[in-house]
């Protein structure tokens, strides 16, 4: 399996501060959900059908929060330590911190509505990171992204790798519709829900935020 691990890095701007908090913040949680099994996740993870009945909305931020295994937190930190920092680096500080949330919630309205009534939980960083991911594809589509292959590591433009990424969420999303809804445990629309808002934002701050792009990549 192919893994992003490093990235061309903005020259200057400002300090990463949410970008990394958000990875202490998640490994954190973990912890906690780890030393109590089960009770962070059944008090505090996202159901679409409550949701849907106006109930419990505060879940929609902390279900972002929650993972439900250690190879779940692993890869969607690694995926906001490659992809995060580049973007506060560019539009500050705040304006991140805003974006990441409203990514967060794209991606509950995304899932939510290709899974009215589910009673499954919803929980996980990948909607707002999959924002992330769309704001760079959009932002940085010549950043080379350095990938881990086993052995081999090797760098590609950000357009290739985002681009191959979104397809397979797209292309998994519209199976699971096809299948009656079964997704395998993964919030394929959620995903997608939260990469559109992350492009749109993207071609936002493109414009908005101009800057020197990158260095070398680490």
């Amino acid at each position: 399996m192919l893994f992003p691990i490093g990235d061309e890095q903005v020259k200057g701007g400002y300090f990463p501060l949410f970008s990394y908090g958000f990875i202490v913040l998640n490994i954190a949680v973990f912890v906690l959900q780890l030393s109590s099994p089960g009770m962070l996740v059944g008090e505090y993870a996202a159901v679409p059908a409550e949701i849907q009945r106006g109930e419990n909305w505060p879940t929609l931020l902390t279900s972002m929060f929650l993972h439900g295994s250690f190879g779940h937190l692993l890869g969607n930190m690694l995926f906001l330590w490659v992809f995060a920092d580049n973007i506060e680096a560019t539009v500050g500080n705040f304006r991140f911190l805003i974006f990441y949330l409203l990514g967060g919630m794209a991606a509950h309205v995304g899932h939510i509505y290709f899974n009215m009534g589910s009673i499954v939980p919803t929980v996980g960083a990948s909607g707002a990171i999959s924002a992330v991911m769309g704001a760079y594809l959009v932002m940085f589509p010549a950043s080379r992204i350095k990938l881990w292959f086993f052995f081999f590591i090797f760098r590609v433009p950000a357009f290739i790798f985002l681009g191959i990424w979104i397809y397979m969420q797209w292309s998994s999303g519209w199976t699971s519709i096809q299948e009656g809804g079964s997704s395998g445990g993964v919030a394929w629309w959620a995903h997608i829900g939260g990469f559109v808002f992350g492009a749109a934002a993207g071609l936002y701050f493109r414009s908005a935020y101009p800057m020197e792009r990158v260095e070398e990549v680490y």
